[in-house]
């Protein structure tokens, strides 16, 4: 499993708008956006900008300020474009809790914020949460009983409240979320 990173997050937030890196940052912190989603500081956030950027997906530009110091607004490269699509269009998503928590909502902020549907998202993760339960639930049935089981347990409960709570994420307006 991949590391979790804003990377793709950090694309989404700038295909909806040119920005720096406080302005990103804000957005990071603000509980009406993803503040209470990702807990980043802002050398993460640079450290992040600058991988982007050595990457090929941003690319940043000086903005001179009489009332600031100059400022670096970055924007999307082609290749960011095309990483981000990849990014909302997965149709495989992790169904562990974690990602859902952080890279689902992610995904579904990010999708509603460019206005790009959100039932397909919904549903690909709904698919793999429901995979992995049921999954779960033949592992469990062939365990022995002990802390393994008790973990497979708390992992099957965690996934059932996730499924239905995932129900919920469309009936959710979107100035809601």
């Amino acid at each position: 499993m991949s590391l979790l990173t804003p990377d793709e997050t950090i694309l989404g937030l700038l295909a909806a708008d040119a920005r720096h890196g406080y302005e990103l940052l804000e957005c990071f912190r603000d509980p009406a956006q993803l503040g209470e989603v990702w807990n980043l500081s802002t050398s993460q956030l640079y450290a992040v900008l600058k991988r982007l950027d050595h990457q090929g997906l941003i690319i940043g530009k000086a903005i001179q300020s009489e009332n600031a110091p100059t400022r670096t607004e970055y924007c999307l490269t082609d290749a960011g474009i095309e990483k981000l699509k990849i990014w909302l269009d997965e149709p495989h998503p992790s169904a562990s809790i974690r990602r859902v928590r952080v890279d689902f909502l992610s995904r579904l902020y990010i999708a509603r914020l460019l206005n790009v549907p959100t039932i397909p998202i919904v549903q690909c993760q709904k698919a793999e949460c429901q995979a992995m339960r049921e999954a779960l639930i033949i592992q469990r049935n062939q365990a022995a009983p002990g802390i393994g089981l008790l973990a497979l347990d708390l992992v099957i409960a965690q996934l059932d409240a996730v499924l239905l709570w995932i129900d919920r994420c469309e009936l959710v307006p979107k100035d809601e979320s």
